[in-house]
């Protein structure tokens, strides 16, 4: 597994925990970060398994 995807999913899950307490605690900034957090981790995921299925392509 590419590092790139676990990193991704590392900081969906930071997204989603940031974005959960700041709907909890009423702070509408943090909720936009926690989202904006979760679209670049699902991105970055989506890079990692890229690079996964070309390397299982090339064998490399």
């Amino acid at each position: 597994m590419d590092k790139s995807r676990v990193e991704g999913i590392g900081h969906q899950v930071k997204g989603a925990v940031k974005e959960g307490t700041g709907k909890i605690v009423g702070n509408e900034q943090m909720q936009a970060e926690g989202k904006l957090e979760k679209s670049g981790g699902k991105v970055q995921e989506g890079v990692g398994k890229g690079k996964d299925a070309l390397r299982d392509v090339t064998g490399t």
